[in-house]
């Protein structure tokens, strides 16, 4: 047994070797001699490399100058000169490592002195017992055939072959006869397939005739098999199929070999006798090898590429979506294990609950992850399943754990409003309107349209309604399709509305009366009127726009003003201005203005101006801290420092106390004040410098006051700290 291990898995396969059959090709053959006369023993076996030993009445001979053994090729050849009386007796050959041996009889002839002449008939001496069926040689495709037949006869006998009615030329051709004294040898090199047929062989002399039939047979390694096929594929396999191949090289076909490739390789792997463990989704080639006893076939042609694909899971989260009085809406989810084969679509399949007569719902399969079924008997409960195909087949089933009853189910309706329409929509005209409203309620409500609480019958406005949705659409918006639009569903006495409330605007028109109303310095005073037309939204600004009437160049002095007025200032003295207004809505400026009535002279005269008086402002308050004093815990030894923040006009005084007592000019504190951030720097404090800190501030108009607790504490060896 041998194994393959690999770190995708292992393989085995167990080999098994047949003792290939030794065939005598030609036998040894019964000798008479005379005293000092050559005796010749020869045979031919079928494998070249085989050795043996000769032995005579069971004794093995040991070769000398008058006994010679040779081996050439398949010929075993035991030569003895002068042969003498003891040489008589019974000879055999016996191939080394085969149960099989070959034995003839050397007969010793005294020589008698008869003056009367001796006259024996023709006698073909042939054996072909080693190749199975009587007078018939088997020999293989583009081999030498050497066949020996011993000829005995008095006076020397006339050796004739044919085949057929043919003649067999002697000493020439690749299909020969060559003849020694009592040996005619039967030649055919290289051994084709028309060399195959019945031979004979004759002997004649005056003492007779002797004639023996045989058959040549042809043999060859078979023709590839035909018709490679994959039959069927699972998720790691394929099946195939072929036909015997048309000629089996004359002997049984003992077998055959596989191998695979992968389409897009080179290399050929062998396989058993069926093609496991390959890797789905990836196309694959077969080809086939005959074997019969003379060897191995060409490949045969490859089959058709072909790939190993399972069938997928079966679907997940079947459900019930919808049930009406004849219907049955499923919907479910994909299978969890899809693999290389995709999905081609699903089946679905329903029965009466307690038979098992599946029916199938849809003749092609659908694509969608829901379908619905028709035609369903009223009040009777029904199963359901489905299946997902693909060119592997049929997945298994995801079937519902309970079964349907058939009837219509009854649901209150509601509309379901989309956010986007719960304000108002504006559309600007020429827009189109698509609003998709989606509802629900069973059996399918009474859809009815309303704008501004009047049955809409306006030809303009579109509506399509469905199962499940209702949709107004007007294909080029007008003004006049403003309005509220109300969508009523209704399912006998129960009933839901929804409001949409649908704005159509367009650009304003100009303002109108447009004139200045004052001049004066390098100022005018503008107004206007509001447009007749605002485009049917509010107006949200307008753009005041000036030009020099000796230019005529126009340059925007505002945009956005609100007021239907402004003061167009920075003219230049002694210019004439002409004034023109644009009105402003969501859309846009209006395409036309509105152009003053009048115009506006900036004189070079009167450009003085009276200052008014100026007062000073009264900035004087009461001081008021703005950042209070924070409690502190200062390490002894080491400087500390509070800080606080006051405000108030006049400057304030500032007054520093420990303890309710003024700390004055001590050297061991430091008092800043740098714009109203008042800071007390204690240097290097010890434990004595502990205890309740204030800040005072003062001026004539009041004071304030803020205070803080400091904490001075002393570090000890063990890491401790003495409180103050």
């Amino acid at each position: 047994m041998y194994y393959v291990f690999t770190n995708g898995g292992e393989s085995k396969a167990e080999l098994e070797v047949e003792e290939k059959e030794l065939q005598v090709l030609q036998n040894i053959a019964d000798l008479t001699v005379k005293a000092a006369e050559q005796a010749v023993f020869k045979c031919e076996v079928s494998d070249e490399k085989v050795t043996g030993k000769w032995f005579k009445d069971g004794v093995e001979i040991q070769p000398s100058d008058r006994i010679k053994m040779t081996h050439i090729g398949r010929i075993h050849k035991l030569t003895i000169d002068e042969v003498k009386p003891s040489d008589a007796g019974d000879y055999t050959f016996v191939p080394d490592g085969y149960a099989l041996s070959l034995s003839a009889k050397l007969n010793f002839l005294e020589i008698k002195i008869d003056y009367v002449p001796r006259q024996d008939p023709p006698k073909i001496h042939m054996n072909t017992s080693s190749s199975g069926d009587k007078n018939t040689i088997m020999v293989v495709a583009g081999n030498k055939l050497r066949f020996d037949v011993e000829i005995t006869g008095e006076p020397a006998p006339t050796v004739c072959w044919m085949k057929g009615e043919e003649l067999v030329s002697e000493g020439e051709g690749r299909v020969r006869v060559e003849t020694e004294k009592t040996l005619s040898s039967f030649v055919i090199e290289g051994a084709e397939k028309e060399d195959e047929g019945y031979y004979s062989i004759t002997v004649t002399n005056p003492a007779g005739e002797d004639k023996v039939e045989l058959f040549v047979k042809i043999v060859d390694v078979p023709n590839p098999p035909e018709n490679v096929t994959c039959t069927s594929v699972g998720e790691d396999f394929g099946m195939i199929t072929w036909d015997p191949p048309a000629f089996d090289g004359g002997v049984p076909i003992k077998g055959y070999l596989m191998e695979k490739k992968k389409v897009a390789s080179t290399r050929w792997t062998k396989i058993n006798f069926d093609a496991k463990k390959m890797i789905e989704g990836v196309l694959y080639e077969m080809r086939v090898f005959a074997v019969n006893d003379i060897g191995i076939s060409q490949p045969s042609a490859n089959s058709k590429p072909f790939m190993p694909i399972a069938p997928t899971s079966e679907p997940t989260r079947l459900m019930v979506d919808d049930v009406t009085d004849t219907t049955c809406a499923l919907k479910w989810r994909p299978p969890e294990r899809i693999g290389a084969g995709g999905i081609d679509g699903y089946i679905i399949e329903y029965c009466i609950e307690g038979s098992d007569q599946w029916v199938q719902a849809n003749e092609e399969p659908v694509g969608k992850n829901q379908y619905r079924v028709k035609g369903l008997p009223v009040g009777e409960k029904m199963l359901f399943r489905v299946v997902a195909v693909n060119v592997a087949g049929r997945s298994p089933p995801a079937t519902l754990s309970q079964s349907v009853t058939i009837r219509e189910i009854m649901e209150q309706p509601k509309i379901r409003l989309p956010r986007h329409l719960r304000t108002k929509l504006i559309k600007l005209v020429g827009d189109k309107v698509n609003i998709v409203i989606p509802f629900q309620g069973k059996p399918r409500p009474v859809v009815t349209w309303f704008r501004d609480g009047i049955l809409l019958e306006d030809k303009t406005v579109g509506t399509r309604t469905s199962d499940v949705d209702s949709i107004l659409f007007i294909r080029s918006a007008e003004r006049n399709h403003s309005g509220k639009y109300t969508l009523s569903v209704q399912v006998e006495n129960m009933s839901d509305s929804g409001d949409i409330d649908i704005q159509v605007v367009e650009k304003p028109g100009p303002p109108i009366d447009v004139h200045v109303t004052d001049v004066w310095g390098f100022n005018a005073a503008l107004e206007w009127k509001p447009p007749k037309d605002d485009g049917n939204c509010e107006i949200i600004g307008y753009t005041v726009q000036k030009a020099d009437m000796k230019t005529k160049d126009w340059f925007t002095v505002f945009e956005h003003n609100r007021r239907p007025s402004c003061t167009v200032s920075d003219l230049v003295m002694g210019n004439e201005y002409t004034f023109r207004v644009f009105s402003e809505n969501i859309c846009g400026l209006s395409d036309v203005s509105g152009i003053s009535k009048n115009t506006a002279t900036i004189a070079k005269t009167g450009l003085d101006y009276n200052r008014p008086p100026f007062k000073d402002k009264d900035v004087s308050h009461s001081p008021k801290f703005t950042a209070p004093l924070v409690n502190r815990i200062v390490v002894a030894g080491y400087s500390a420092a509070i800080s606080c923040a006051v405000r108030g006009f006049p400057k304030p005084t500032i007054i520093w106390m420990k303890n309710n007592m003024i700390i004055g000019e001590d050297p061991k504190f430091l008092m800043q004040n740098y714009q109203g951030v008042l800071t007390l720097n204690i240097r290097r404090p010890g434990l004595f410098d502990g205890g309740k800190y204030s800040c005072r501030a003062v001026n004539d108009l009041g004071e304030d006051e803020v205070e803080c607790k400091l904490e001075v504490r002393v570090a000890q060896e063990k890491g401790t700290e003495t409180k103050n």
